[in-house]
């Protein structure tokens, strides 16, 4: 089996698997970043293979919905590479890419590094910022039934990875918490560039939001 038809599984398999998971979450989020890797890959030397497998898997069994279990996706991913007798070196590289894409409330030290993940974690965190990024946002603050905004309860810029994951506070304190901060944490030139628009679009918003609730206007 050629590069191309393993690439047409790994869609059809994480299609198959994420069938009614949640919006932010589901194959149309796995859809943006492999395409956004794609484009970003395009001006960055890596192995597209690992680009395409590791876009494609990077949240085949996110840890939000496995009770912080983050051992679920990796195990998934190998599985199925190599039930599709992918090269062992590769499955360890698109393993290693699902266990350190993750934001993880931004205090977490990445284990593993390659060009391969930063293309990916630049089209993962794109997808987090500007109108796709708010819209998936709010459907996971609605999903976990959390409050849109309570002035009493500030944002935490100071999580440890554990409290991160356990949060349950207003979707508009994720805004502080991590999308804010994406900006700055691009790896790559693309990338960077990309985020200068829907980070400005993140800003547009939270004054419109915070001017709405005051009923300045």
């Amino acid at each position: 089996m050629n590069k191309k038809q393993i690439v047409q599984k790994t869609i059809n398999f994480v299609k198959e698997t994420l069938k009614g998971a949640e919006g932010g979450h589901d194959y149309f989020h796995i859809e943006r970043v492999y395409k956004n890797a794609l484009l970003i890959a395009k001006n960055e030397n890596v192995d597209e293979f690992v680009v395409s497998l590791g876009a494609l898997l990077h949240d085949i069994a996110d840890s939000k919905f496995y009770n912080g279990d983050e051992t679920v996706g990796p195990k998934k991913a190998r599985s199925f590479l190599e039930s599709q007798k992918v090269d062992n070196d590769i499955i360890s590289h698109v393993e290693e890419i699902i266990k350190n894409i993750s934001f993880k409330g931004g205090n977490f030290d990445q284990q593993f590094n390659s060009p391969e993940l930063d293309v990916i974690q630049d089209a993962d965190r794109l997808d987090a910022i500007g109108a796709i990024g708010i819209a998936r946002c709010f459907n996971y603050g609605g999903f976990k039934n959390r409050e849109l905004y309570n002035p009493e309860i500030p944002p935490n810029l100071h999580m440890t990875k554990e409290e991160y994951k356990k949060s349950t506070a207003p979707t508009i304190n994720h805004f502080y918490e991590k999308l804010l901060l994406l900006k700055d944490k691009m790896n790559t030139k693309t990338g960077k560039l990309l985020a200068k628009e829907r980070h400005n679009f993140l800003e547009v918003f939270l004054n419109q939001f915070f001017s709405e609730w005051e009923a300045k206007k």
